[in-house]
């Protein structure tokens, strides 16, 4: 009898079975995580869905690319061939790859894109050559899943069997000097003065015009190259000069009948462009490197000054023959005695006597220095080719002083310094000479507008009734003969000066050892600015 369990109202209750679990029912939608219905001829039909998505595949390949991990990249790729791994240590191998990045664009916008069978990518390489192309991915789905459906057009778009892209390395041609019109001046047929110049910015720019590999990434079919696929300009960016052609051809024109050695340089007075550089013979760039006693050129200078202090031109002044400064004797050229003028007329016929009594008397608190200094005498020249600056030491005592106010004594100039001079009264200012673009300093120092003034108008005297006035110059030419003695004995040689401005064109001539100015170097400036263009 089964044992009893419990009462109800007194009646004994048997005890009861247990109760069947009920089994529970699968949901429908965790299948629908695996299943999804193919509406198909006979019905639906139920199908695996494919893992993951072509974007994440097409991250996961090009991460492990990054990363060279070649076996990541395998198991992503349907079909890998054999030389899978070859042909990507070879890629990089002949492209010289020294890092590289895959990258697949990132979608931008709410309803971007999704990648639909082919996936997009820019590829970054740097070593051999610094490279960036885009490529692409194409996707298969294979065993439920997205692979990459690999071939070489997978590296780049360009390769397949039998091709490479490799990095071939020349000698990039140096950069060519051109003038300020764009004519190459780097060459063989430039004319001589100009070819010095060229070797000068050279000297000046080593580091632009050292050897230069250049590289490009050529397509080779085997051994035999297909095309260039990407390159390098040839070369560096030209260095232009501000050489004016024309000018230089003048200038050189000018010099043709002169027998010895001699240089011009013309400057742009407004800017401080050199534009032209004539040196004659060649060998030594004596325009740009040649220091010399300006002589008279340089009363241009010591005018500046007194005028600074009050002198006026037409004030009455005395130029005796012969006067003893210091214990010196100071005489005119041809010790000729003028008495009593005015002071233009004194600079006009470029008074020794004059200049070397009036300095001693109000220029000897250092003025004369100074001044010297606003017209760059001291100053470093930078104009892009090796240039010596001008001195002008303190002077010692009365004698030196005097001497220094001729240009004579410790004073000394090249032809281009003399020519920024001259460009200062044309223009109002003192610019630092430039033949190459980016000096250290390009910034105008201004003259006192008094002195430009004065100068404008002592200058164009010396041209229409002073030393040069036997000198056929075209109208409107203002300048300074200078006759800078050199040496010793009763009557030293002498190097011929002459400068001065037109317009906006300003110069230097010297002639070494030529003799007056007035006679040889004057008339060498006539010839240039009659044969200008």
């Amino acid at each position: 009898m089964a044992p009893q369990t419990g009462t109800i109202y007194g009646y004994l209750q048997p005890e009861r079975p247990p109760r069947r679990q009920r089994r529970r029912r699968r949901r429908p939608w965790i299948l629908a995580a695996i299943l999804v219905p193919v509406v198909a001829a006979g019905g639906v039909v139920w199908a695996l869905r494919t893992q993951g998505s072509q974007e994440e595949t097409a991250d996961r390949y090009l991460a492990a690319w990054t990363s060279r991990d070649y076996a990541a990249m395998r198991a992503l790729v349907a079909d890998p061939p054999a030389d899978f791994e070859a042909w990507h240590k070879r890629f990089l191998a002949d492209l010289k790859v020294m890092d590289a990045t895959f990258r697949r664009p990132r979608p931008t916008g709410v309803f971007a894109a999704p990648v639909k069978d082919v996936a997009s990518f820019t590829a970054r390489l740097t070593g051999g050559r610094d490279w960036t192309y885009d490529g692409e991915l194409k996707l298969v789905e294979r065993d439920r899943t997205w692979k990459v459906a690999w071939s070489p057009a997978t590296l780049h778009p360009l390769l397949k069997k039998g091709r490479s892209l490799r990095v071939v390395t020349d000698k990039a041609d140096p950069p060519q000097v051109l003038a300020a019109d764009g004519t190459p001046v780097s060459t063989p047929d430039a004319p001589g003065s100009v070819q010095q110049l060229v070797e000068g910015v050279k000297q000046t720019y080593p580091d632009r015009f050292k050897a230069l590999n250049r590289s490009r990434i050529v397509l080779y079919q085997g051994d035999e190259a297909v095309r260039t696929v990407a390159d390098e300009p040839a070369g560096t960016e030209p260095v232009k000069t501000t050489i004016d052609l024309a000018v230089h051809r003048a200038g050189a024109e000018a010099l043709e009948g002169v027998r010895k050695p001699a240089s011009l340089v013309a400057l742009r007075a407004s800017t401080g462009e050199i534009l032209a550089v004539v040196n004659k013979p060649g060998g030594f760039n004596r325009a740009l490197l040649g220091k010399y006693p300006p002589g008279s050129t340089f009363k241009v200078v010591t005018a500046a000054a007194l005028v600074a202090g009050g002198v006026k031109p037409g004030e009455q002044v005395t130029c005796p023959a012969e006067k003893n400064i210091g214990g010196f004797p100071f005489h005119n050229a041809g010790f000729k005695d003028y008495g009593t003028l005015t002071f233009q007329e004194a600079f006009a016929h470029s008074c020794n006597t004059t200049f070397g009594e009036m300095s001693v008397a109000s220029l000897n608190d250092g003025r004369l220095a100074e001044v010297a200094r606003s017209f760059g005498f001291g100053a470093p020249i930078t104009p892009g080719v090796p240039a010596v600056r001008a001195e002008f030491p303190d002077p010692k005592d009365d004698t030196d002083l005097a001497s220094a106010s001729i240009g004579q004594g410790r004073v000394l100039a090249s032809p281009l310094n003399m020519a920024s001079v001259a460009a200062a009264i044309a223009s109002g200012a003192w610019i630092p000479p430039r033949l190459v673009a980016g000096g250290k300093d390009d910034r105008p120092r201004p003259l006192e507008p008094a002195v430009v003034a004065a100068l404008r108008e002592l200058m164009p005297a010396v041209v229409t009734d002073g030393t040069a006035n036997a000198v056929r110059f075209p109208a409107g030419t203002a300048g300074k003969t200078g006759t800078a003695e050199y040496g010793s004995g009763k009557e030293p040689p002498a190097h011929s000066w002459f400068i001065g401005y037109k317009d906006d064109l300003a110069f230097a001539v010297i002639v070494e050892g030529g003799g007056a100015g007035s006679a040889v170097a004057a008339p060498v400036a006539a010839r240039f600015l009659t044969a200008l263009p």
